[in-house]
């Protein structure tokens, strides 16, 4: 691999740092992940959360902030802990899928790494695109023009709108399903509609029993802040489902330190399923006089919602929390914002509207 595909030094500086900061030594059966501050000042105020299950965490990072690994034959995946990406060595060259920016520089490492070993092309000839946010596609830039790019059509129209070079176009879109062939390798792509994002895809590498699927199933962790930001939560719900149906042993999530299993899907559905159950139990058993007496009279409809929402979805997280405390790691830190998303879902979507419904 050439220098100039390197990154800065103080980047490199960087990721060892980081690397060094999620290599804590597992003790009576936890891992922290909180590296020693430099100035104790800095902490102060910063609240306290529970540790980390040591199921929930990954390989530790090299010095250089990566760690890559075989998940069968020729499929291997990258992590900074973080994010992931994976990728196909072929005898053609490299099928990559996803290049999040915080691997950036390292994921041209880490397929150097396997390709020196292998003996395969290193040059990564094509470039599947999850979907279009650039928290998993920002360093797309760093493969040059001519990597044959491969995206949803709506992936396509979603970067069109951003005009982001570090997101270039893709040069093949598909609207329900495309198969790659590239040097006697096979992923086969698929569309079950927007979940997370407008024009998430199912990434299945067939004969390697294994499926990418970003921002939809967190393995040994809870979903990330309001879950996973998605813009359909419903579908997002239908799509940990489609998930399960696919045939895998393996699955990449595109987040965090560690691959995951059929169980860690099937936790992840029974965590939803608690969850909702319990934010339909909270909108319809909380009080909402109180919120109505002190803040109608004021006049002031949004502090009405404000304070009553946040009551709900306080209710409803904190017996989910409390179950999955050393189960699911940060079960503390989201719980309650998952809960909110899935309340504002339930009003607006499914019309369970609590004190917001058709007036008596």
């Amino acid at each position: 691999m050439s220098r100039e595909l390197h990154s800065p030094t103080d980047r490199r500086r960087f990721l060892k740092g980081a690397a060094g900061a999620l290599a804590v030594p597992a003790a009576a059966g936890l891992i922290g992940t909180r590296a020693q501050p430099a100035h104790a000042d800095d902490t102060a105020g910063l609240p306290d959360f529970d540790p980390i299950p040591t199921t929930s965490a990954g390989p530790t990072p090299n010095t250089d902030g990566y760690h890559v690994g075989r998940i069968d034959g020729n499929l291997y995946w990258v992590t900074d802990s973080y994010y992931q990406a994976m990728f196909l060595t072929t005898t053609r060259g490299v099928v990559l899928v996803d290049a999040p920016p915080t691997i950036g520089h390292n994921l041209l490492r880490a397929i150097d790494d396997i390709t020196r070993t292998t003996g395969r092309p290193s040059k990564v000839t094509h470039l599947v695109y999850s979907h279009s946010h650039a928290d998993h596609i920002g360093a797309a830039g760093l493969f040059g023009h001519d990597v044959i790019r491969i995206a949803h059509t709506e992936t396509a129209r979603l970067l069109t709108r951003a005009a982001d070079p570090n997101r270039p176009l893709p040069t093949i879109t598909f609207r329900d399903t495309h198969r790659v062939k590239v040097g006697g390798e096979v992923l086969d792509l698929a569309y079950h509609g927007p979940n997370h994002s407008p024009d998430n895809i199912f990434i299945h590498a067939p004969e390697y029993n294994t499926l990418m699927l970003v921002d939809v199933l967190y393995p040994g962790w809870v979903p990330f802040k309001n879950l996973a930001v998605s813009q359909d939560i419903p579908e997002w719900v239908k799509a940990q489902h489609i998930a399960m149906d696919y045939p895998w042993h393996t699955f990449v999530g595109g987040h965090l330190g560690r691959l995951g299993t059929r169980t860690d899907g099937t936790l992840q559905i029974q965590y939803m399923n608690d969850l909702d159950a319990s934010t339909r139990s909270a909108i319809a058993t909380v009080d909402p006089t109180p919120y109505f007496a002190k803040y109608g009279t004021q006049g002031n409809s949004w502090a009405i919602f404000k304070t009553f929402l946040d009551a709900v979805a306080d209710t409803a997280a904190t017996p989910v929390a409390t179950k999955y405390a050393g189960i699911l790691a940060a079960a503390d830190v989201f719980t309650k914002d998952n809960a909110w998303a899935l309340l504002e879902s339930l009003r607006i979507d499914t019309g369970i509207l609590g004190p917001f419904g058709i007036r008596p």
